[in-house]
């Protein structure tokens, strides 16, 4: 429909199909996306047409002040509340605070945070404000990426959905390779795994060390094939329809640092908190100490960002404790003498990055703090008596046989993310083959029970 239809009306085929995805979670939540659209597509108008620059700020502060007010209402009011109530309890205080029984809306702080990149660059003069109610409100809907990101910049999408874009049978072969390794990862892989992650996490206690770090590894493969294969049936679908959105994963787990790992993962958040609360600190442009202490910020931010709970900011603490520590450690720290491979060294550093991820996976995953840490305690316990994981419901060959799996998906993830983005074999043998195989795996192999994907709630 969207390539029979004149390139004039094809923003309301799209705008209408937004509407109708996202509306099929929760319609009435329809009417909080469009109150955020209404605030900053007014916001944005004021404040390219203001000529005071104390006016523009004020219009600024009012966008911000009432997009994240909103964000906080459905996402944070209650874990407000009840910290509180807590806090109020420990100091003999009465300030109980109600809570209100309210459901997050599916990806609130995706759209809201690509809405607020929006107002910020009106006012930072570097982009134009969109005249365009129709086609604002698609950039902020466009529902390829409106659950689960990436996180657009008005510069890459608004002028996108001006030009036209003529069917090309390339770029449709593209896309549907995109999507395929996508599906592929999410329902083969992450979904897979999610039987007995669940397991895992909810029964700590009856399992041994060993059983415990192949919980957390399992998980750490879960989460990035969960969330990465969203983005790559985003950047598919979109490509199937000739726009092109930016790159949201980069193969993370093959990073030589931490800083390096946050240069892979989740690319559009890291660069939004970069470029609009990093920089405006003071970036690195300032002594190391306060360096840190910005880089610090983000990390908690970020944390925060993800969920209305302490295990996210204790992840984001954790992530903030180790680029801090990296900042003051020789960058050959593994460039001991007994290791003279380079190669060897890369897959060291690897790996050390690869458990300090792992740990903090723990924290984003566990239910409740005390869960975190009692898990933490099990693993590090270093009991390797045998244990019968069958009394959980978990088969010891379907636990190693998918260990066995997620090891060599990593072995060839890096060689399949590279080769489906080249578009100078989208016909050749190897391609077809590749595609057979992903198709093939996805429909006998995939796990079609209901899965939601894991950002969804964020």
């Amino acid at each position: 429909m969207y390539y029979l239809l004149p390139h004039s009306y094809r923003w309301i085929w799209l705008l209408g199909a937004s509407i109708y995805f996202y509306s099929y979670f929760i319609p009435y939540y329809l009417f909080i996306l469009v109150l955020a659209i209404v605030i900053d597509y007014s916001a944005g108008i004021l404040i390219e047409n203001s000529n005071i620059q104390k006016h523009k700020k004020y219009y600024l502060i009012a966008s911000v002040f009432s997009t994240v007010l909103l964000l906080f209402i459905f996402k944070y009011y209650n874990f407000a509340a009840q910290n509180i109530n807590h806090l109020s309890g420990l100091i003999h205080q009465d300030w109980q605070i109600n809570l209100i029984s309210i459901a997050l809306p599916v990806g609130l702080s995706f759209h809201t945070f690509q809405s607020l990149s929006y107002v910020i660059e009106v006012y930072w003069g570097k982009q134009k404000a969109e005249k365009h109610f129709g086609i604002y409100s698609l950039y902020v809907m466009f529902y390829p990426q409106l659950v689960a990101g990436p996180i657009e910049r008005p510069q890459n999408v608004l002028h996108q959905f001006y030009e036209k874009h003529n069917l090309d049978w390339g770029q449709i072969t593209m896309g549907l390779r995109l999507m395929s390794w996508g599906l592929f990862k999410k329902v083969v892989i992450a979904d897979n795994i999610n039987q007995i992650t669940n397991k895992i996490f909810e029964n700590y206690s009856q399992l041994n060390s060993l059983y415990l770090y192949g919980g957390a590894f399992l998980f750490s493969i879960q989460i990035y094939c969960d969330f990465s294969g969203y983005s790559d049936m985003a950047l598919g679908s979109a490509k199937c329809m000739g726009f092109k959105l930016m790159e949201n994963f980069n193969l993370p787990y093959v990073s030589q640092s931490i800083k390096e790992f946050w240069s892979r993962w989740h690319i559009s958040l890291s660069t939004w908190f970069k470029d609009y609360v990093y920089v405006p600190l003071g970036g690195s442009r300032v002594s190391k100490k306060k360096t840190v202490l910005n880089q610090v910020y983000v990390f908690l931010l970020s944390g925060i960002w993800h969920g209305a709970n302490w295990t996210f900011a204790i992840w984001g603490a954790l992530h903030a404790l180790y680029n801090s520590i990296g900042h003051f450690l020789p960058k050959n720290i593994l460039n001991i003498e007994f290791v003279k491979s380079y190669k060897i060294r890369r897959k060291l550093n690897q790996f050390f990055v690869f458990n300090l991820v792992l740990i903090a996976w723990i924290f984003f995953r566990a239910s409740t703090m005390n869960d975190a840490f009692k898990f933490m305690q099990h693993l590090l316990a270093g009991d390797l008596s045998n244990v019968n994981p069958i009394v959980i419901g978990i088969q010891k060959i379907n636990f190693w046989v998918l260990i066995v799996i997620c090891l060599f998906f990593l072995s060839f993830d890096s060689k399949v993310h590279g080769f489906i983005r080249r578009e100078s074999n989208l016909y050749s043998v190897k391609a077809v083959t590749l595609f057979s195989v992903l198709i093939s795996l996805i429909v006998t192999c995939g796990f079609w029970g209901k899965v939601q994907f894991i950002y969804f709630q964020f």
